[in-house]
């Protein structure tokens, strides 16, 4: 049966890598291969023919040898029914989060409120834009994630940048520093969040040991590329105002009260102690009570409203993404809950690569070149399984950082890459020649310093 579930989770993982030749939504195969391997585990578990462990290390076993402390728990298949429970309430959390963060910058777009931030790019000098935009990537991404900040860059520059050559190579570059803006922020990657919500690290421990490394990875490709060819001269760009955004009385209150909620759910789980979901209920809630009596035009109708409403923009969030990391995130918790060698699965692999690999930061650094091939939240969610290091471990803050701003060297390697794939049409060969090498020495430089800081200060 073990045999059985690792080979779904394999088939599972490699149709998700192959998303693009197969033609087949990602989401596809992450539901059907979390609930395949749930269902086989239940059967082997309920035949006897695999034992399941809890996140307290307590083992359930229906042969009833090797059954610790099944008894405090009302028996083995209360004890599985209560693993599956708490591993879906850790995903929820992180879904919740999710939905609401998505909401919040639904609502803020929709009210044309990042209209504003093009408001402020007005050089035609190609180096100043460069940095311009990547500065623009880097802050956004750690307030409203990397692949809406991303997302949000790439509408920019189709706006300022006619010529489509010369957009792709910002537009390749604001992946790069979107990527390393959400490395440092507990809201700027999923990874990120996962580990922030998972109690691996803290906000001001991610902050303090992640802001310097990202910046870094940000900041040497960037000064690498103000001397290649597509970075010289100047650009005509339209920086003409559109007459549309320019009618929407509401779009900077919006931007600036949607940030802000965003930006305020690490300070309520600080002053709280609650869950990050909460908080970013109650940011919703306030962004939408907003919206509700917000004019965004002159003559605001009654009629017009559903234009503006927070109803619009749930409808116009991601779905597929948020099932997608269903699928995936319970997935990968079955894994951690089958247990294999006496420990959970993940845990067992993750003492196989100690034993194999002693350098715990070589592992580290070969899971940040391994999201940029495989989608590095099931990486993520892996890692959170095979180890225990305590909050705020010097492992957890590497990973944090190599998932996150690893996939950058391929363009396929991030959300944040995917968006700008599918909005410009990037071709993966080109970046790969023109861009990898480039993501490659930021990712590299980042490794280095972030390294160097644990044996200043560590």
């Amino acid at each position: 049966m073990t045999a059985a579930i690792v080979l779904v989770f394999v088939l599972g993982y490699l149709a998700i890598v192959f998303e693009h030749p197969l033609k087949l939504d990602k989401t596809v195969p992450a539901l059907l291969m979390g609930a395949i391997i749930w269902a086989l585990l239940a059967i082997g578990f309920n035949m006897g023919w695999v034992d399941a462990i809890d996140t307290h290390s307590n083992i359930f076993s229906m042969l009833g040898h090797g059954a610790d402390h099944a008894g405090d728990h009302g028996g083995p298949a209360d004890g599985f029914a209560n693993a599956l429970l708490h591993h879906l309430g850790k995903t929820a959390e992180i879904l919740v989060f999710l939905i609401g963060a998505m909401t919040i910058v639904e609502i803020i777009d929709i009210h044309r409120g990042f209209d504003i931030i093009k408001g402020w790019v007005k050089t035609k000098n190609k180096k100043k834009l460069l940095w311009i935009v990547g500065i623009l990537a880097f802050i956004l991404s750690a307030i409203i994630d990397n692949l809406t900040a991303t997302i949000v860059i790439v509408t920019l520059l189709g706006k300022l940048i006619p010529e489509r050559n010369s957009r792709l190579w910002f537009v390749s570059l604001a992946v790069i520093a979107a990527n390393a803006g959400g490395a440092w922020s507990p809201i700027g990657d999923v990874t990120t969040t996962m580990l922030w919500i998972g109690k691996k690290v803290s906000t001001g421990g991610l902050v303090t040991w992640l802001v310097l490394p990202s910046i870094v990875c940000f900041i040497v490709p960037f000064f690498v590329a103000t001397f290649l060819k597509p970075f010289q001269g100047e650009i005509e760009i339209n920086t003409s105002e559109e007459p549309e955004s320019a009618k929407l009385l509401s779009s900077r209150i919006m931007l600036f009260l949607g940030l802000g909620a965003i930006v305020f759910v690490p300070i309520f789980k600080t002053l709280t102690h609650l869950p990050p979901y909460l908080g970013m209920m109650l940011s919703l809630g306030v962004v939408w009570l907003v919206s509700e009596y917000i004019h965004p035009e002159e003559d605001f109708t009654e009629e017009r409203k559903h234009h503006y409403s927070a109803h619009l923009a749930l409808s116009r969030i991601e779905m597929s993404s948020i099932l997608f990391f269903l699928g995936i995130l319970m997935a990968v918790a079955a894994l951690e809950t089958l247990v294999v060698g006496g420990v959970g699965a993940l845990a067992y692999v993750a003492q196989g690569l100690d034993n194999a690999v002693p350098d715990q930061d070589v592992v580290v650094m070969l899971l940040g070149v391994g999201s940029a091939i495989i989608d590095n939240v099931p990486l993520v969610a892996a890692s959170m399984g095979m180890y225990t290091a305590e909050i705020d471990a010097k492992l957890w803050h590497f990973i944090a950082y190599s998932a996150g701003t690893g996939g950058s060297m391929l363009i396929i390697g991030s959300a944040a890459g995917v968006a700008a794939m599918g909005m410009e049409k990037i071709d993966f060969i080109w970046y790969l020649k023109k861009i990898t090498w480039l993501a490659a020495i930021g990712f590299v430089a980042g490794a280095i310093a972030f390294l160097a800081m644990y044996a200043a200060m560590g």
